[in-house]
C-alpha cells in the first residue's frame, strides 16, 4: 500500500488548507513563499483535487473511480462525489469522535475496531447507508487508545446527520449528508472540470 510520508502541516501550508479540516489542531508557524504569480486554470483545478484527496486520504485511481461512479449517478456529480467521500466509514469514525484524525480513523478501522450493524468491518472506503449503527467493539472500548480519544474529541461538533452516544462509543447515520452539510473547503466543481476535459 502507498503510503504519503509528507509531514502533515507541510502538505496543508502548500495547498493553503488549514489543519483544523484533517482534525489536526496545531499550525505551523513557517510562512509559505509563493513567486507572486497568477494561478492558471488547469493549477486551481488541480489543487482541488490534490486537497479533496488529501483530506480523505484517497489515492488516485480509487479517487477517479469514485468519480465515475458519482458521473453515473442521478443529480450533479460534484455533490455525489463529496457525498460518496463523507460516506466513506474512516471519515464517518472521524465525524462520530471517536477518532482524532481520519488517518487515525482509517488504521482503527483497519485493526478491527469498529462494527457496523454488529458485523466487523476492516475495510476504510466501506459505504454507510442512512440507518446504519457505527459503534467500537465492547472489547476495544476498554482500551487506551479511546479513553484518550474521548477527551481529545470531546469538543469537536458532531454533523446533524450522525447522531453519537459518546459514553457508549456508538453512533447512528440518520441520512445520507447533503453537500451543504459538508464543512470540507473543497470547490468540487473545479475536480468535475478537470476530470470533464
Amino acid at each position: 500500500m502507498a503510503v504519503n510520508k509528507t509531514p502533515v502541516l507541510k502538505r496543508c501550508r502548500s495547498l493553503e488548507l488549514d489543519p483544523i479540516h484533517l482534525g489536526y489542531t496545531r499550525t505551523s508557524k513557517r510562512q509559505l513563499i509563493r513567486r507572486s504569480r497568477k494561478k492558471s486554470e488547469y493549477a486551481l483545478q488541480l489543487q482541488e483535487k490534490q486537497k479533496a484527496k488529501f483530506i480523505y486520504g484517497v489515492l488516485e485511481k480509487p479517487f477517479r473511480n469514485y468519480y465515475e461512479k458519482a458521473d453515473r449517478m442521478k443529480g450533479m456529480t460534484g455533490e455525489n462525489l463529496m457525498t460518496m467521500l463523507e460516506r466513506r466509514l474512516d471519515n464517518v469514525v472521524f465525524r462520530m469522535g471517536f477518532a482524532k484524525t481520519r488517518r487515525q480513523a482509517r488504521q482503527i478501522v483497519g485493526h478491527k475496531h469498529i462494527l457496523v450493524n454488529g458485523r466487523c468491518i476492516n475495510i476504510p472506503s466501506y459505504q454507510i447507508k442512512a440507518g446504519d449503527v457505527v459503534e467500537v467493539k465492547e472489547a476495544s472500548k476498554t482500551s487506551a487508545l479511546f479513553k484518550g480519544i474521548e477527551e481529545q474529541t470531546h469538543g469537536r461538533l458532531t454533523p446533524e446527520w450522525v447522531s453519537v452516544d459518546k459514553d457508549n462509543f456508538k453512533g447512528t447515520v440518520n441520512t445520507l449528508p447533503r453537500r451543504e452539510q459538508i464543512d470540507v473547503p473543497v470547490n468540487e466543481m473545479l475536480i468535475v472540470e478537470l476530470y470533464s476535459k
